[in-house]
């Protein structure tokens, strides 16, 4: 375990499981700007990051050997660049098949809040906030393992009970709604298939959920990002993070051993995350995988490409106009507003945030991101056909997934490819496509669902074959 600062010296801790891209650009730099501003009144908070996999064991690797500090480059739609050296993380745990350090880390009394970002697929959750248990990680870890962040969690907390360690609370970092909610029901369901009621008693006692809205599109790290830090900076950053300079932190402020005065450096404490993460995950990320999936067919390859493309850009304009904001209304924010600063965000060309990226995960969007929109225009009697875009971009982009015609690989937590390729291998795709219960949920086989997405299907092939794009 590398560390700045002997394990016993920092007064509170946040344990942060997920020592990828996002936390680095968001939470961390949150945090180090805090400690920056140097607070006569407030005790100083450090960051411990490890993970519960090992496939970001060469970041966690060139992390340690930094001590933890690594450089942000953030920049603005017109090109302005700025460099940041972050502090905030203080101890690198490594990985290893035990968990035995992370187990060790979060147990300890000085872990006030262990924080998560796991992506929306490592919740196993359905609709109903019910854990998928057909999940090959998620059953293997009902019987005793620690691959999902409940299995780790289950073995951090039985330590910290074991240890009468005291309360702390579990903060959940990912764009799910309701995300805190949602992951204490997953968290309490998991621990009652596992009879563990003991610890299951521990778990409503001694812990709280927060719910969180969190903002800043953060690409995946290439090597030019290197290249730039060392060149403005001097330092040949192993492991530096790149991200816009927009940033947003909503935060539920339900925490039961205390937290970081964030509001100090610009995250917002509120009484309800609900307004805000409802207009965030239908505006902003609905509408990027919308950009991502219409962008893969026409050939591109970046986010703005696609933002930048006349077509494109009113696909995305008209879902959340004719849609979205009726749903969402009223509201605290200014719902146009927000849609064209997102809109401007992702025609951002200096970020360069790829379509592979933002079109992963489908299987999980569809549910989370898009589906409640859909269900709430039928349900007002109006048929949703902006919306339903969406979901007949993302069957177009599958069915070119399953034909292996991607031009990348296609990454889904939660996908079962049987299923996904059995859509196409059905005599009617799109019914079966609009049959499945993980994707649609109460949706499911309705004539309603069907209706609609027959005619997206058709209005988006007809912009395919304008396109020469079929």
């Amino acid at each position: 375990m590398t560390s700045r600062q002997d394990s016993g010296a920092a007064a509170h801790v946040i344990l942060h499981i997920g020592a990828g891209s996002f936390h680095r650009a968001h939470q961390a730099w949150y945090l180090h700007r805090l400690n920056e501003a140097k607070l006569p009144s407030e005790p100083h908070w450090s960051l411990t990051v490890g993970n519960i996999r090992s496939d970001m064991n060469a970041v966690l690797d060139a992390l340690a050997a930094q001590h933890g500090v690594y450089t942000l480059e953030t920049v603005t739609p017109q090109g302005q660049r700025a460099y940041e050296t972050i502090r905030s993380i203080e101890r690198v745990v490594p990985w290893t098949n035990s968990l035995d350090a992370l187990i060790e880390a979060g147990a300890n009394p000085a872990c006030k809040i262990i924080a998560f970002t796991v992506t929306e697929g490592g919740y196993y959750l359905d609709e109903h906030d019910r854990l998928d248990t057909a999940n090959v990680d998620l059953a293997t870890d009902l019987s005793g393992g620690h691959t999902t962040i409940y299995g780790a969690l289950a073995a951090i907390l039985d330590a910290r009970m074991k240890r009468g360690a005291g309360p702390v609370t579990l903060q959940t970092c990912d764009n799910l709604r309701s995300n805190g909610e949602r992951f204490h029901a997953g968290m309490s369901e998991f621990l009652e298939r596992r009879g563990a009621q003991e610890l299951a008693q521990w778990f409503d006692d001694h812990t709280t959920s927060p719910s969180s809205m969190v903002d800043r599109i953060t690409p995946r790290p290439t090597p030019d990002v290197r290249e730039r830090v060392k060149a403005a900076t001097g330092v040949d950053d192993a492991c530096p993070v790149m991200g816009e300079a927009f940033i947003q932190w909503v935060i539920e402020d339900r925490f039961i051993a205390g937290r970081p005065a964030w509001e100090k450096v610009g995250a917002e404490l509120v009484g309800s995350v609900m307004p805000y993460e409802e207009a965030k995950i239908r505006i902003l990320n609905a509408t990027h995988s919308c950009i991502a999936w219409a962008g893969t067919l026409l050939g591109l390859n970046y986010i703005h490409e696609g933002t930048l493309d006349a077509d494109i850009r009113q696909f995305a304009f008209d879902y959340v106009t004719d849609d979205v904001i009726p749903c969402l209304t009223p509201s605290p924010l200014d719902l146009e507003r927000y849609r064209d600063v997102v809109l401007e965000r992702f025609s951002n060309p200096y970020i360069q945030d790829t379509n592979q990226r933002v079109a992963a995960d489908g299987f999980s969007k569809l549910p989370g991101f898009i589906a409640p929109t859909l269900a709430e225009c039928i349900e007002r009697g109006v048929t949703p056909a902006a919306t339903a875009m969406l979901p007949a971009l993302f069957f177009r982009f599958l069915e070119r997934w399953h034909a292996g015609k991607l031009p990348y690989a296609y990454q889904d937590g939660v996908m079962d490819e049987r299923v996904a390729h059995g859509f196409f291998e059905a005599p009617d795709p799109l019914r079966a496509f609009a049959a499945d219960r993980l994707l649609w949920g109460s949706l499911a086989q309705t004539p309603e669902l069907e209706s609609a997405l027959a005619g997206a299907l058709a209005r988006v092939d007809v912009w395919l074959a304008e396109r020469g794009a079929v």
